[in-house]
């Protein structure tokens, strides 16, 4: 059965190294002469942003890839079984969980880059881990307690709010999250848009232009474009105060208002793109740190994200906190001690 499962990662991983040299593939460009980005694309995988405690190569074998990836499936089977059985009440004060997978799309297959299985996006520092200065992981747990707080509306994430999607999914940098990981490219003469499955953000990207001043701070940053050959550069700043947390079920991202992001998104065959990127914040980071994510075509189309947690989610998030503070005025933990 393994042997079974390593032949199927191996054909995997070559079909995804030789798509990128299929013979006579010539690069789509638009009227105006550049590579023609345009269409729905998705960077789904389940490699993580940084790599897993215990694995020590940024490349896995194929034997290793298949035993994580049905490592991955086996979690997600297990995940819909019903707990406790049919039938069975919840104990009390019982935990009924989330949604069901149903609802995740987090991709079946670990990241392939230059035909290399990969354990983690990020290929620079080499051990895989962002490089965090020890005053910015002490911010990072700070804003990490305000981040969950309940105190008021303004507390609780940006994705809970309908105002961005969550885990820097709209970027950038533009990270896979749990579901909702494709993107639409529009471009003209002069710009390229990025429409967002997750939250229908849209990125407004400026091509040969300049920053807007300082104290302009969109909520995905300012984005300005140029052509490097074939690779559409992009380079942002200014990013928004209420970015500075991005969290996700398999990652959290923490920077300053001070982050400068530098993209790269090259066509590298027929429905393949790689897109890297490098992040540079002196504040939070102690040297520079850099991704690199596979994107692949999909068939699309993006249907309408309607996002309801801002009507719904918050309401009930702040009166269940409320209640939970007249219970403990009314039986302060002292009492409970002593």
């Amino acid at each position: 059965m393994v042997v079974a499962r390593v032949a199927v990662a191996l054909v995997w991983a070559l079909a995804w190294g030789a798509a990128s040299a299929a013979d006579g593939w010539v690069m789509p460009r638009t009227s105006a002469g550049a590579p023609d980005l345009q269409g729905i694309w998705t960077n789904s995988t389940i490699t993580t942003l940084e790599r897993p405690d215990d694995i020590d190569s940024l490349v896995l074998t194929p034997g290793e890839a298949a035993l994580l990836e049905r490592k991955n499936a086996d979690f997600y089977e297990a995940y819909d079984q019903p707990t406790p059985t049919d039938g069975e009440a919840l104990p009390e004060g019982g935990d009924p969980g989330g949604y069901n997978t149903f609802w995740m799309d987090p991709g079946t297959h670990l990241a392939v880059v230059n035909g290399e299985i990969r354990s983690s996006l990020i290929v620079d520092p080499a051990d895989g881990e962002i490089p965090y200065r020890l005053k910015a992981r002490w911010n990072m747990f700070w804003r990490f307690l305000d981040f969950i707080g309940h105190d008021n509306p303004e507390q609780r994430p940006l994705g809970e709010r309908c105002m961005v999607g969550f885990g820097s999914t709209g970027g950038p940098p533009m990270l896979p999250v749990l579901y909702n990981n494709n993107y639409q490219i529009v471009q003209t003469a002069d710009t390229v848009m990025i429409l967002v499955e997750m939250n229908q953000d849209a990125r407004i990207i400026r091509m040969d232009s300049q920053h807007l001043p300082q104290n302009i701070r969109p909520w995905l940053g300012d984005s300005i474009g140029h052509w490097v050959g074939d690779t559409l550069v992009v380079e942002t700043t200014n990013f928004h105060p209420g970015q500075g947390l991005r969290v996700a079920t398999q990652h959290a991202l923490f920077s300053s208002q001070n982050l400068a992001v530098t993209e790269r998104f090259t066509m590298i065959g027929p429905g393949q793109m790689l897109y890297s990127f490098e992040m540079d914040d002196p504040e939070v980071y102690s040297s520079v740190w850099r991704a690199e994510i596979p994107m692949r075509r999909a068939p699309g189309p993006i249907y309408e994200y309607a996002c309801h947690e801002g009507n719904y989610a918050l309401p009930n998030i702040l009166a269940g906190a409320r209640a939970e503070d007249r219970a403990s005025a009314e039986n302060p933990w002292w009492k409970r001690w002593f």
